[in-house]
Formats: structure tokens, sequence, C-alpha cells
């Protein structure tokens, strides 16, 4: 009797199974970071719970678990209370209910949630006139509007008249606030990066003439001279920070919380705010996408658990690029190398077994080279060659875009070189052959036969390093990512791209909330949204390069044909 096994169709059902297996937990990963981070923004019912130990709070219910109280718990419940929790508890199987409801208000409260279980709730409503409020500091606040202040005057006291004032003139002041960041970012800073050029070129003097030549104290008088102009100018742009600051100063909104305080909140503090209780689908949409808009577009606040992500972003896709850049030719020239021109021996049998080692190695190992050899040795030559004026403080001596870039491009020459060997080999060798036969030199057929033929291959590769390099994250602490840095390494001054400067980066975020964020629960959302984010960027980085890949082919099977038909 012949074996099941010689059949194969047991290893046929065992392959089959093993794909639909991976297949599932890819389609299972996807839909939780997509159900998780897809729903982070969109609005809840702000809901007022008094509980019958007669406190009273005020928020959105973020999530709900079972869990089994101690009997301890519930000594302080009513009797009937109690024997409707036992019961509710009985049909739980053994579990209560309890929520987790985002007080906000921490600036107050000294929190940020409250768990409350089901059967310590005593009443329970949905204020009409709830407001939420998105804060520039100190996190979300709820509260009821009590007055709408101009001058410290209250102008509207009902609260859709407070409602109607806030939407009157929120627009205006935060238009005034962004004007000010502005002022704050592109004038001062300008005029601060010339006060500081002026310092630098007088130090360069000092450094290459020294302090008693004539060429120094030009360059001194022309600092000072330099300096006074660049005084009067702040000055008076500060004046106008303080004149846009006072306008803004003049409208605040007063609320009272569940508890009965009061607070006064300048509309320059407010990023958004709405009656949670009274919005429609449509209504609550708009909030929707208006935080989505928020997040991509705008930066970092509150320990990143605000705002948006904007530097993340680019500094994600600049560091992809720059690292795809250097990595895809050299790893092409590499394998071009010990494909067409080395002949077989040990040392290539070493080289490798090298190159297929450093494939396992530890993302974190790469980190500490690039971060000794990249930062501290070319890094710190570069600072004493061209920037000692700056010294001690390092220049490229320390982490950056283009030394992360360069680290993950080591990190991924495996990836590039192994899949371009392989479309290499994938070459007939009946091509060469005819490309020599027909008085071709070996580089004009590896140039205009082998290459062309190999370039989809090649492009594999690339998808692959750009997955894995995009995804990295241990070796960017080491070598220029940060937990904040606002300001893009691209302005609009010389050289106009700072590959020096640090930069934010999506994996590092995610990190930084997950595991370093003051306010973890508020952070754990962001983090799916964050995961999609970066999910989403690397899928379309992989699909540009799979479309350049399928034209390569198109292309490719397009020459074939005629050249065939012209033989």
């Amino acid at each position: 009797m012949t074996p099941l096994f010689a059949h194969g169709e047991t290893m046929v059902w065992l392959t089959g199974g093993a794909l639909a297996l991976c297949l599932l937990m890819i389609v299972g990963l996807v839909v939780l970071v997509i159900g998780f981070g897809g729903g982070t923004f969109w609005p809840a019912p702000v809901v007022r719970v008094e509980t019958l130990d007669g406190s009273v709070c005020m928020g959105e219910v973020t999530r709900d678990e079972g869990y089994r109280p101690e009997r301890s718990l519930l000594e302080g419940v009513p009797a009937d209370a109690l024997d409707r929790t036992w019961a509710a508890i009985r049909e739980g199987g053994g579990e209560a209910k309890r929520r987790l409801v985002r007080t906000g208000n921490f600036d107050l409260e000294g929190t940020h949630f409250r768990w409350i279980a089901d059967y310590a709730v005593k009443d329970e409503t949905r204020p009409e006139w709830a407001l939420v409020i998105e804060r520039l500091s100190w996190g979300r606040f709820y509260g009821e509007p009590k007055a709408f202040l101009v001058d410290g005057k209250p102008v509207a006291e009902a609260p859709a008249d407070v409602w109607r004032a806030f939407e009157e003139r929120h627009a205006e002041v935060r238009d005034r606030y962004e004007e000010r960041r502005r002022l704050e970012r592109e004038e001062i800073g300008d005029i601060n990066r010339k006060i500081e050029e002026a310092r630098l070129e007088l130090r360069r003097t000092e450094i290459r003439r020294g302090k008693d030549s004539p060429e120094w104290k030009r360059q001194q008088a022309e600092t000072e001279r330099s300096a006074a102009e660049l005084n009067a100018a702040f000055r008076a742009v500060r004046e106008r920070i303080d004149a846009l600051n006072r306008e803004n100063a003049r409208y605040e909104l007063a609320l009272v919380t569940a508890k009965g305080a009061e607070k006064t909140i300048p509309l320059a503090e407010v990023v958004r705010a709405y009656p949670s209780n009274r919005l429609g689908f449509g209504e609550k949409l708009g909030v929707y996408v208006a935080r989505w808009g928020e997040y991509i577009w705008d930066e970092p606040r509150e320990a990143n658990s605000e705002g948006g992500v904007f530097p993340a972003i680019f500094g994600t896709v600049a560091m992809t690029l720059i690292m795809a850049v250097f990595v895809v030719p050299f790893g092409v020239l590499a394998a071009l190398y010990l494909r067409e021109y080395a002949r077989a021996g040990p040392i290539v049998s070493v080289v490798r077994i090298a190159i297929n080692n450093l494939a396992g190695v530890p993302s974190i190992v790469f980190g500490v080279f690039g971060l000794g050899f990249f930062c501290y040795i070319i890094g710190g030559g570069i600072d004493g060659l061209f920037y000692g004026e700056r010294l001690p403080n390092p220049t490229f001596g320390t982490g950056g875009l283009l030394w992360a870039s360069l680290t993950l491009a080591l990190l991924t020459l495996p990836v590039v070189i192994v899949a371009t060997e392989e479309a290499l080999a994938a070459v007939p060798r009946s091509m060469r052959e005819g490309s020599f036969a027909c008085g071709a030199s070996k580089w004009q057929t590896i140039r205009r036969i082998v290459l062309p033929r190999a370039m989809p291959g090649i492009m594999t590769g690339t998808i692959l390093a750009i997955a894995r390099g995009a995804g990295e994250v241990a070796p960017l602490m080491l070598v220029g990512a940060v937990k904040l840095a606002p300001e893009l390494p691209v302005d609009g001054h010389f050289p106009f791209v700072h590959a020096e400067r640090s930069f934010m980066h999506l994996g590092f975020h995610i990190y930084d909330l997950g595991f370093q964020s003051q306010n973890s629960e508020a952070a754990k959302p962001m983090v799916y949204t964050t995961t999609l984010l970066l999910i989403g960027i690397i899928l379309v980085l992989n699909f540009v390069a799979v479309a350049v890949r399928t034209r390569l082919r198109r292309r490719l099977e397009g020459v074939l044909p005629q050249a065939r038909t012209h033989a």
C-alpha cells in the first residue's frame, strides 16, 4: 500500500494551512490596528456620573471591562443595591462591570481618568451643554458653560448664548495665535539665526587671526553694529507679539465642572471645543475629520499624547528615502561584483557568509556602530575641520538625519545584495553569450542586457529594504531620533536641507507613547493610531516601488518580443 505522504496531499494541506494561518494573523493584526486606531478620534458622548459614596465626575467613557471585585469593596454598598450587584455578578459569570471615564481637568483634580464600577453608580445623565475643551496644555477639560468674558466682564451667560459667542470669537483668536507663532518662529527665529551667524563669524576670525588682529577688530565692530540693528528689529517684533497677546487675553470662557468648581480658560488656549451631547452625525464627522487633519499636519503637544505627528511623518519618509538612495547603489554594485566579476574561491565564500550573517545581527548593534563610527569619528572629524568655531557644541558630531539614514543603509544592505544577486543569477546565460557574440564587452553586456533584466528583482530588494528600514527603532534611538523635534530639517536658509539635525520618527513615537508617556491611558489609543499611520506610510512607499517594478517589467516584456521579431 502506497503511503499517504508519497502522494503529497498531506503536504499540500499542511502548506496551505500554514499560509491560511499566516494570512489570518496578518488580517487580524490589521483589523485590530484599524479598529482601535481608526476610532480614536470619534467624539464620544459626555456622561455625568454620581456614585453611591457621593462623589461626582463627568467625562467620556473610553472603555469597559469585566473584573472580580473584592468583598471589601462592597461593604459600603446599601443592601438593596448590594442584592442587585450580586445578581449582576452571578449573571456575568462571577464578574462585575466597570468603565474607564476620561475625566480630564488635570489642573484641578490631578488625574485624567477614573474607573467607575456599575454597582457604584447612583445616577447617570448626559448633560445637554457639557463641553469638551481640547487645550494647548493640561489636556482636556470637561465642564458646562457659565459665561463668556470680554475684558473680564460677562457678555453672555445662558449656555446657548455662551456657545454662540465662543463660535463667533474663537476663529479670530486662533488666527491671532497662529500669527503670533509665525512671528516667533520665522521673524524672531531669523533674527536669532543672524545673531548666531555674526557671533560664529567673530569666533571664526578669532581662531584664524587672533584677537589682536585688525581683521578681528573690524569683525567685532561689524558684529556690534549688526547686533544693535537686530536687537531693534527684535523689539519691534516683540511689540507685535505683545499686541496680539493682549488682544487674545480679552476673551475668556468660564466653565463649571461636575463638582461645582469654576475655571476660566483663555480662548487662545482652546484648540477645539464642542458640546458633545448636542452633536449630530454630520457634526461628529466634522470633529473626526478635523482631529485627523490636526493629527497629520500639526506638531505634538502634551508629551506627544495630544496634537499631531507631522514632524514624525516627515522624518520617517525623509530618512527612508535617504536610506534608499545610499543602500540601493552600493548594494547593486556589491552584488554585481560578487556575481559578475569575482572569481569563486574562499575569499568570496567568506564574504557571502559574512553578508548572510550580517542580516542576522541585532539592529541595536548597528546603532552602536553608527554612533561610534558615523557620529563620533566621521562627524567629529567634520566638526574639527569645518565647524571649529561651534565647538564644543557638536554639529555633525552627534545624532542626526544623515547618520541615521547611513546606519539603516548598513542594516538593510544585505537585503539588497542578496536580492540583487538572485536577480542577476536569474538572467539566462544565453542572453549574455548572445551579447558577447555580437561583439559587446562585459560592461556593455551588464549595462544593456543583464541589469535591465534584473531590475524587477533589484526593485524587490529595494521594497524589502524600505519595509524593514522604515520600521526600525532601536538603532535610531542612538543616532538621531528624539522625543520632540518640531523644527523640520528643511528650511529656507542655505543649505536648505540640514541633515545634521535630530528628527522625529513614527516608530520611536510609538515607543515613546507606549512606554514613556506620563498619561498612559490617554496615549494608548494614540499608539494604535500612530501604528496605523506608520503602516499606511510603509504601504504607500512600497506601492510606489511596486508600481515602478511593474512598469519596468512591462517595458521589458515589450522590448524582448520586438528584439526577437527583428532577429
